[in-house]
Order: structure tokens, then C-alpha cells, then sequence
């Protein structure tokens, strides 16, 4: 028998510190933000942000950034060069400090790099440690200088030679590895959105976008903005605006607290409304703030107060109408905000949010003032966006009352003031027992009524064919009488995919009222088409009810054999040629079986209804992905694949084709 393994003592012994490339390449999340494909773009936007602070610093006017067909990147700027030379205040060679010491750079004396995006001197050394290898070639001073890494590792040490040329800067190419990131190859658009959005708040610089192709050639793009993010504004929102395009900036200074020190910072911001576009993105260092922070609360605050201030003077507001809210306003905002402060509080290294509370301040106090004296020079204007905002608003408290409407009436209880129409119920509450045929018309409703055990099985029928609820939108749906009787019907409510329509998602198994739901149509086409309708309707509203097995097909007899003995029922070709060598020479009389609604009670009773002689067929949730391929095929948006389908698979079923 295999001995248990033992157990680890946690003694003085057990701490230990993870030391050179280890700090990055075992924990590379704590750095990167992830070490998923995520953090492997952050580490290659830390290379690119150094290159950007210097070119913001007045050194460079170019960064071009090269995607290689292996997944290795290289940048490539026209700055000052990166220090690597030996330093005698620290006793140690620069590219020791900046390639392999956390914390260490030139960034926290913020006398060359005021408004610095790289501020904890991290970002070049956990490159190097979270790469296979970094080729790094440096220019300044008259020299050369080369490095070369592997696996956080120097190779060879620092090579420097002469160098007659006129240019200055720093050169790094390096492949992330696959043993620190799960994916390293980063899609070309990445690079292209990243080095568009930077070309945008670093105007007069220009980033070119090299990428490897298959034949060893290079396709180049490159961004360039003349003024920034009034250039790129207008680029957004074209000829199609509200409000001509506006710009404003300022400087200020502040401090986050008392206790802190006191800072600089830059705000600006192009703003206009359109009816058809809307766009907010937020800079701050230049860095993309995905998260957004304190720049989008300061807009949204103080666009939200001058717009209610003007609005209610100028008596635009109906009587008890509600205040206007920041999706009203968003709706039609294409604003772009640039920030820059000397200190910074991001949320984290990955830098996709900042928290300063003094950028907040300031910018509200900046934008409220720039928004009052822009509503009163351009009275058109501001009449124009207070009435598109007021209509953005109306727009959405109309959808949210057609909604609340729509869920209120998929989940109300069935009673006799809220009785569906037709709808028979059955007599006992206990779940475990009931059933609810859904029927093909009136006429089959009265026959199944009269056939039926009341005590356990209610009926309600289809009037038609129902809505394709795989093509139709949320809205479509919700507007059919059918569907929505059927769900008030099964009292679940439904499960809604799509976040426009999320408040419409009710759905709970404990309000499903029934133990089988069952789908009883005609043996024929229609029948067959109205089930499958029915069958997209619960896959596409309530598909929970096929995964836990409640959802069954009614089998109906396709034949019916009469002999002087006995009657026998046949549902399909088969199962008639099977009774006709069982009953041999006897006479008999073969009907094709009439539609549910012409059955007599007894009939169907036997075979439709009755739980011990009827045939029903368990709608499984196995093979779940074919399943839903096709019907999406078949019944969704994919017009070309059903042709396709049909032209490979039609010929099977041209016996059942309606052609004349």
C-alpha cells in the first residue's frame, strides 16, 4: 500500500523570497495584471510608454513599433537614448538598474519627466524578466551600445563601440515568453487601436505600425494628429453632429488630501453631440484609462449639472417630469478628455483608472464654468443638445415602461381575473402531477378537453402558426399574444441573453407550475412545423425546461387499422407495414389518421392521453451544441447556410415538399 505523503512543517525555515527574474516570472499577474494575453499587451505598452515619455519630453517625434510573425515585438524610438553606462553615484552600470532592478529608473525626480507615464520604474526590467529573450541596442553619446538577454539573463554583458552617426535613441526587440504568459500573440489590431489612441494625446508625434507577413514583407500604417484629440474628434463624428465640435483646456494645481503634496495638472477636452454617435474616452499620462476613474465622474457630474441647470430655466421640463441622468446624456456625447498630472493614483500597475481627487475637483469646477459661458455665446446649440438630451431621456423611460409592462405581464399569476384565453387548467396543485398540453387549434382543444384526465392535465391551445422566436428580437416576441400567453402559462418567466433586455430575465423554476409540458400537434407538415416552433420558442425563452427533462412531444397515430376485432394505431410507415404481416389475410380497413380535432374522445384518450397506453418522446438536452447549430441553421439568420443545407440535404425530403 502506497505511504500518505507527509506533511510539510511550517517552520522559521518555510519563508523564503523569490529573487532576481523569479519576482516577475512566477508571479507575473502582480506586475502585468495577468498572465493571460492580457498582461503580455501590458508588458509590451510598458515598452512603448517609455519610448512615449521621452517623446513627450521634447526628444523624438517617432516610435515605430514592429509585430513579428514568431510573436516577438520590437520599439524602436528617436529619444535621447537610455542610459546604460556605468553610474558612479550607484556603483553599478545603468542597464543593470534599468533591465534588471525593480524599481529602478530616471522617472522619480520629476525634473525631465514631469507628466511621466512610467513612474515605479518597473516596466523595462519585468519586460526582460517575462521574456524568452530582449535584444536591446542603444544610441547615444557617440556610441553603440548593445545588450543581450535570455530568460531574465544577461548574456555577454554590455558591448559598446563607436558611432558616427547623427541619431540618438533606444531600440528593444524581445519575444514574451510561454512560460511566464498563456498566450503571447498579440492580434494586430491590439497594436493598431493602442498606437492610434496614443498618436491621438501625443500630437505632432508620429507612431508607425511595422507587421510581419507570411512572405517576410513588412505592411506599415502609420498615426499621426496635428492637434490632437480636436483632430480626432472631428474624424469621429464627421458631418453627422448636433453641436459644432468644441475644445477647452486649462492648468491647475491641487492635492488629493491635506496631508499630501501639492501637484500640477493639465485637463482638457473635445466634446460635441450627435443623434447617431456616441463615444467617451478618457487619457490621463496618455495611458488609455479603460476603467475610466475620477476624469469620467468629473465629466459625467458636471455635464449632468449644467445641462439640469439649463434645462430647468429655460422651462423645458414638463410638469413633474424627473431630472435628466448620465445615460441621457452619454447617448449623445462624443467627448474625448486628456488629462496629465505630476503624481498620479492609479488604481493599479496596469493603469486603466486613476483615482486623484483633485483631478476630479478641478475638472468639474473647469468644465461646469466652461459649460455655462459655452450655453450662453451659443444659445442654438445648447437649445439643440438640451432638446436631443430630453429626447434621449423620454426614449428611455418609454422603453423602460414597455418593458416593466411586458415583465409584469409574463409574470402574473394565472387566476380567474387573469384567466388566458382557452386555457383549461386542471384541478390538482400538486406540480409533481401536472401536465399542460399545448394544442394544435380549437377544434383539437375539444377534443383533448373531452379526453383528458381533468384532475391532472390541462390544455391550451395555439391559434396559428406562433413567431420564429430565433429570428424575431426580444421586442417582436414580447408583442406576440401567443408566446406571451404560453409563458404566463408555464409561469417560469424566461431566460434572456441579451444585456439591452436583461430586466425582462424572471425566469425560476420553483414559479413552473407543471411536471410535463407537452407538445401535441397533427400528424402532418404543419403540425410537424407548428411543433418545431413551439420547440424554438421554449429553446430560445425557457430552455432550462428541456435541460431538466420537462419538455415532451405528444406522438399522434399516422394510421389507423380497423379490423372486425380490434382497432390498431400506427405511427409511421413502418410500424403499418409491421400490423399489416400481423394481421395478415384478415380484413381491415386502413384510414389515414384524421387531424386532433377530429378524433373522438375515446381515441384520443388511448392515444394522445392517457399516461399508460399514449407515446411520448422526452425532448433531451444532450448534444446541446448541435442542437442549437441547427436550429440555428435551420430557423435562424444564417440564409446562406440553409441554402447550403438544403442543396446537399433536400432531395431526402422531396416526398414531403409542398410543390404543385
Amino acid at each position: 500500500m502506497a505511504s500518505k505523503k507527509e506533511k510539510k512543517n511550517y517552520d522559521n525555515e518555510s519563508i523564503s523570497i523569490l529573487k532576481g527574474a523569479d519576482r516577475v516570472r512566477k508571479r507575473p499577474a502582480v506586475i502585468f495584471g495577468s498572465d493571460d494575453l492580457e498582461g503580455c499587451k501590458h508588458a509590451v505598452f510598458e515598452i512603448v510608454s517609455n519610448s512615449i515619455d521621452e517623446a513627450r519630453s521634447g526628444y523624438g517625434d517617432k516610435i515605430i513599433v514592429t509585430r513579428f510573425l514568431d510573436g516577438s515585438v520590437e520599439v524602436e524610438d528617436f529619444g535621447r537614448g537610455c542610459p546604460v553606462d556605468f553610474n558612479n553615484t550607484e556603483n553599478r552600470y545603468n542597464w543593470e538598474l534599468v533591465y534588471c532592478e525593480l524599481y529602478a529608473g530616471g522617472k522619480y525626480d520629476d525634473s525631465d519627466y514631469e507628466f511621466s507615464l512610467g513612474l515605479n520604474g518597473l516596466g523595462a526590467c519585468a519586460t526582460q524578466y517575462a521574456s524568452e529573450y530582449m535584444d536591446v541596442e542603444v544610441y547615444r553619446d557617440g556610441f553603440r551600445y548593445s545588450l543581450h538577454f535570455e530568460k531574465g539573463e544577461n548574456i555577454g554583458g554590455l558591448a559598446k563601440e563607436p558611432y558616427k552617426g547623427k541619431r540618438t535613441g533606444t531600440k528593444q526587440r524581445w519575444k514574451p515568453d510561454k512560460e511566464v504568459f498563456t498566450e503571447i500573440f498579440i492580434p494586430v489590431e491590439h497594436f493598431e487601436s493602442v498606437l492610434k489612441k496614443q498618436a491621438v494625446v501625443n500630437p505632432k508625434v508620429t507612431f508607425i505600425f511595422k507587421c510581419e507577413t507570411p512572405e517576410g514583407e513588412f505592411e506599415e500604417k502609420s498615426y499621426y494628429y496635428e492637434n490632437g484629440i480636436s483632430d480626432y474628434l472631428t474624424e469621429i463624428i464627421g458631418d453627422d453632429c448636433i453641436s459644432q465640435p468644441q475644445f477647452c483646456s486649462c492648468e491647475r494645481k491641487g492635492r488629493d488630501s491635506d496631508d499630501r503634496p501639492e501637484y500640477k495638472m493639465k485637463i482638457s477636452c473635445a466634446f460635441a453631440f450627435s443623434k447617431n454617435v456616441s463615444l467617451q474616452e478618457y487619457f490621463h499620462n496618455s495611458s488609455f484609462l479603460e476603467h475610466d476613474g475620477a476624469p469620467q465622474k468629473a465629466v459625467r457630474q458636471a455635464f449632468r449639472s449644467s445641462l439640469d441647470s439649463y434645462i430647468k430655466q429655460n422651462g423645458k421640463y414638463q410638469k413633474n417630469e424627473k431630472k435628466i441622468n448620465d445615460d441621457d446624456i452619454s447617448d449623445s456625447l462624443v467627448l474625448i478628455s486628456s488629462t496629465f498630472s505630476s503624481i498620479t493614483s492609479y488604481e493599479n500597475q496596469t493603469k486603466k483608472a486613476i483615482t486623484n481627487k483633485a483631478i476630479y475637483e478641478n475638472m468639474v469646477e473647469f468644465l461646469k464654468h466652461q459649460l455655462e459661458v459655452y450655453f450662453i455665446e451659443k444659445p442654438d446649440d445648447a437649445s439643440k443638445i438640451a432638446d436631443q438630451v430630453l429626447i434621449n431621456k423620454r426614449s428611455r423611460e418609454s422603453a423602460e415602461r414597455i418593458r416593466q409592462n411586458t415583465k409584469n405581464n409574463l409574470t402574473k399569476q394565472i387566476d380567474l381575473a387573469n384567466m388566458v384565453e382557452k386555457f383549461v387548467d386542471c384541478r390538482t396543485r400538486d406540480k409533481s402531477r401536472r401536465e399542460v398540453y399545448i394544442v394544435e387549434g380549437d377544434s383539437a382543444l375539444g377534443s383533448c378537453k373531452t379526453a383528458r384526465n381533468a384532475e391532472f392535465q390541462a390544455i391550451i391551445p395555439i391559434r396559428g402558426k406562433i413567431l420564429n422566436c430565433l429570428k424575431a428580437d426580444y421586442d417582436k416576441i414580447f408583442k406576440s399574444d401567443i408566446i406571451t400567453d404560453l409563458i404566463k402559462v408555464l409561469g417560469c418567466g424566461v431566460e434572456v441573453k441579451s444585456k439591452a433586455n436583461k430586466e425582462l430575465a424572471t425566469f425560476s423554476m420553483d414559479n413552473f407550475r407543471w411536471n410535463k409540458v407537452i407538445i401535441c400537434t397533427d400528424a402532418d407538415y404543419d403540425g410537424f412545423q407548428i411543433r418545431t416552433l413551439v420547440l424554438t420558442m421554449i429553446y430560445r425563452l425557457t430552455p432550462t425546461l428541456i435541460e431538466e427533462g420537462c419538455v415532451y412531444i405528444a406522438e399522434s397515430p399516422l394510421f389507423e387499422i380497423t379490423t372486425k376485432k380490434m382497432t390498431y394505431f400506427a405511427y409511421d410507415e413502418k410500424e403499418k407495414n409491421d400490423i399489416l404481416k400481423r394481421i395478415g389475410d384478415e380484413k381491415y380497413k386502413l384510414e389515414r389518421s384524421k387531424g386532433l380535432g377530429e378524433n373522438d374522445p375515446e381515441m384520443m384518450s388511448l392515444t394522445t392521453m392517457n399516461p399508460e397506453t399514449r407515446r411520448l418522446i422526452k425532448v433531451m438536452p444532450t448534444d446541446a451544441d448541435a442542437t442549437s447549430k441547427m436550429f440555428d441553421l435551420l430557423l435562424g439568420n444564417d440564409l446562406q447556410g440553409r441554402k447550403d443545407y438544403i442543396a446537399e440535404n433536400g432531395a431526402a425530403y422531396l416526398e414531403m415538399a409542398d410543390i404543385s
